[in-house]
Order: structure tokens, then sequence, then C-alpha cells
């Protein structure tokens, strides 16, 4: 599990990023470098990162289900996810 402050962390920057995207559009389309460098850093959308719904791990995400592989595993494990086995053979 990772940290709360992790977690809200990650939702800080997601607000930003949506607050000022259109700033940051009309700033890179006029070459205002300058004014765009005045943006708060996390209002970038590369300083955004995938993270698991249920737990915040950070690796291992799975961008069709939003989880990480461990939780996407257990969830198919216990038949949460419908349509979804695992597989044996």
């Amino acid at each position: 599990m990772a940290k709360e402050s992790m977690k809200a962390r990650e939702v800080k920057r997601k607000k930003l990023a949506d607050k000022y995207a259109a700033k940051r559009e009309l700033y890179k389309k006029e070459g205002n470098w300058d004014e765009l460098q005045k943006l708060p850093r996390n209002s970038s959308p590369v300083r955004q990162r995938n993270r698991c719904k249920l737990t915040g791990r950070p690796r291992g995400y799975m961008r069709q289900f939003g989880l990480s592989r461990v939780t996407f595993r257990e969830m198919v494990v216990f038949g949460l996810i419908p349509g979804l086995t695992k597989s044996s053979w």
C-alpha cells in the first residue's frame, strides 16, 4: 500500500493539470516560454504517475483496468472481474 500522502499528491497534480491545461496550451501555441515557466511545476501532465486505484502502487500498472498487476491477479483469482479467469494448464 502506498502512503496516503502519495495518493493525495497525485490527486492534487491531476487537479492542477486540469486547471492549467488551457493556459499551458495557449502559451505553447504562442511560444511564450517565460509565462509557461511561471506556471506551477505540478500543472504539467508529464509529472503525473499512474497508480493503482485500490492500493496506490505506482509500478506494474495496467491501464485497461486501472489496477496494479498484483491487485489485478488477486481480483481475477477471487472472480471479482467479470469475464476473466486465471488460466492453468
